[in-house]
């Protein structure tokens, strides 16, 4: 028997799973329809109004996937909408204006930021972001993000992968996240001044001292205190501080002990070292895009080969 360390065929042997992709195979087709309707232009609306894809979403969730309507709820203290079982909260959704997303790099990580602030509020370890036209959803773990989904709206083909969002899914850890990572749609559609999303101006909770979000932090052990937040790598923008970069890594691989470093748990410090690893690859700072990496990037390289760990840049 093949191996299969992904569990992709064990996963494909749950009769839940399969009842869940067929389920979603039959309701595609009309969701499309009801969705394309909804973000059909109204010209005493001017702006759409997220309540369009409050509503994209409450379809989504209750007939595509098998939450039941009571379980969908909107305005949940902060948060826009939350998914809940038998009053057991699993997933926050921060809704924004249809197209406000899609397209726009910073405008989703500002989403993030709020939906994990309010998923710390709430003690939910789950949280997505829509625009009506992509959902993305993430676990908080380690400090950080790990991707759980990510679905264009308006695909032609029905995505599976919503599985990991439905009722039976939802409480699992994905271990295998290929292909759930947050990217931006491929083509724009052209709007006119009249329609285009409006900016957003959600709160986002900064660290006093830098003057940066939570997402600028390589570990962040609660998202609605900032004294939690460790080892800042990424300017506000999203881009990767070179000057910040390597003192973080050094934090790591030069004060080692064993247990905890500057207040980072141990069994998150694999995360930890993949973000910032990540962070360097993008900049070219390690093998192979570096043909004389500095020190701390070698040391950094012999770490990720030493606990086996990859990374996309």
């Amino acid at each position: 028997m093949e191996a299969d360390p992904a569990g992709v065929e064990q996963l494909k042997s749950l009769a839940a799973y399969r009842h869940c992709c067929e389920r979603i195979c039959a309701a595609w087709p009309g969701f499309l329809e009801r969705r394309a309707a909804r973000l059909e232009p109204h010209p005493l609306l001017g702006n759409t109004p997220e309540k369009i894809t409050e509503s994209i979403l409450e379809d989504l969730f209750t007939s595509v996937l098998d939450w039941p309507l009571e379980g969908f709820n909107p305005q949940v203290e902060r948060a826009d909408i939350v998914l809940s079982i038998l009053g057991i909260r699993w997933l926050i959704i921060e809704a924004k204006r249809p197209g406000s997303l899609a397209w726009n790099r910073s405008a989703v990580d500002r989403a993030l930021d709020q939906a994990t602030r309010y998923a710390s509020e709430q003690r939910v370890s789950c949280i997505a972001v829509s625009d009506g036209v992509m959902l993305y959803a993430a676990d908080i773990a380690d400090g950080g993000k790990r991707d759980r989904v990510f679905v264009p709206l308006g695909s032609s083909d029905p995505p599976l992968d919503l599985w990991w969002l439905s009722v039976q899914g939802i409480y699992r850890t994905r271990g295998f996240p290929q292909g759930a990572s947050f990217r931006l749609l491929p083509e724009e559609p052209m709007e006119s001044p009249a329609s285009a999303p409006g900016p957003d101006t959600g709160e986002v909770l900064l660290h006093p001292k830098y003057k940066l979000p939570a997402r600028c932090f390589a570990y962040v052990g609660d998202h609605g205190n900032p004294r939690t937040w460790k080892l800042p790598y990424l300017n506000l923008d999203g881009t990767v501080d070179t000057k910040r970069l390597p003192k973080a890594i050094q934090c790591i691989l030069t004060n080692y002990r064993g247990a905890r470093v500057s207040g980072i748990p141990e069994q998150a410090i694999p995360a930890v070292l993949a973000r910032l690893a990540a962070a360097a690859a993008r900049v070219g700072h390690l093998s192979p895009a570096a043909s004389n990496p500095a020190l701390v990037y070698q040391r950094l390289a012999d770490a990720l080969r030493q606990l086996e760990i990859t990374t996309e840049s």
